[in-house]
């Protein structure tokens, strides 16, 4: 099936927490999400910038029901704090774990990771492990992880996964998407062992044109000279709509663009590398980054 946003049905009575959801691949998954009906949580670091977003979603939806939560993922205080206070949502249909940094300057996080693992897949295994409990109160709720083509290029360096030896900003990035796959992996596989109604689903835009790629001179040149070929920020938003929307998406399935070697067009099944499926790795993940938050999912090994 190739799905985008017209295939989205109606989100009547169900509640969304989108991550980095003020620009864009997290903006138009909001928007469309809210023009179904349902009530979007808007997680984001900067509060204006979030109020903004909504503003901009209530010109197209004016009954749009839209809340901001403070959220940093470079920081797990702050994830704690915001986990706590999106739980008492009165229900969570869908994690929505979109935000994400790309090529950014070494600067660690508070907790001293290097900013691309620590954000793209800390800050998202903390956050979800945190609101298991509460998406486990509502049968067929979701968590959606975000991945990228990029993933094919990862490696985990275990010796180094906080950057103190070397830093090279692209392959730090190839190396946290693989992180995210390999969290869908064994997060799926744990969820499905234990009986637990939430489902883990994993996404990826393709290659379009948002503002996460800021940080890089070339990704940037690319971007104005060649857009044109690629997704806009409403088109690589599809795969997230049906990871998390789609009543047929499988547990554990991985979704994405169809054209042009995945790199644009409308959402179907995406390929993933034979490493993002490797069980002793993605175990090996799982308890290091226990480790390292200090956050444990409460999920038996599959």
């Amino acid at each position: 099936m190739a799905f985008t946003e017209a295939d989205v049905p109606s989100q009547e009575g169900k509640c969304f927490v989108v991550t980095g959801a003020n620009a864009g691949l997290g903006f138009s998954a909001s928007a469309v999400l809210a023009a179904r009906g349902a009530r979007v949580v808007l997680a984001c670091r900067n509060r204006d910038k979030a109020k903004a977003a909504m503003v901009r979603i209530r010109e197209v939806t004016p009954d749009a029901d839209l809340t901001f939560l403070k959220l940093d993922q470079g920081d797990l205080a702050s994830v704690r704090a915001a986990a706590e206070q999106v739980s008492a949502e009165p229900r969570i249909d869908a994690l929505v774990n979109n935000a994400g940094v790309m090529y950014p300057p070494l600067v660690h996080t508070a907790q001293g990771f290097e900013p691309q693992f620590g954000v793209n897949h800390l800050g998202c295994f903390a956050l979800t492990s945190l609101l298991l409990p509460k998406l486990s109160e509502t049968p067929g709720s979701r968590v959606v992880v975000t991945a990228s083509l990029a993933h094919r290029f990862g490696k985990i360096d275990w010796d180094d996964l906080d950057a103190r030896k070397s830093y090279k900003t692209s392959q730090r990035y190839a190396d946290s998407k693989l992180a995210n796959l390999l969290f869908l992996y064994e997060l799926d596989r744990r969820l499905r062992a234990s009986g637990s109604p939430v489902m883990a689903v994993g996404c990826h835009p393709g290659v379009a044109a948002t503002e996460l790629g800021r940080n890089s001179a070339g990704f940037r040149f690319f971007i104005r000279f060649f857009g044109w070929m690629l997704n806009t920020a409403e088109m690589g938003a599809w795969p997230t709509l049906q990871a998390a929307t789609d009543p047929a998406v499988v547990a554990g399935g991985y979704y994405g663009p169809q054209g042009m070697g995945e790199m644009r067009g409308p959402s179907g099944l995406a390929k993933r590398v034979k490493a993002a499926t490797d069980p002793e790795t993605a175990r090996r993940l799982w308890d290091v980054s226990i480790e390292k938050t200090g956050i444990d999912p409460g999920l038996p090994p599959a």
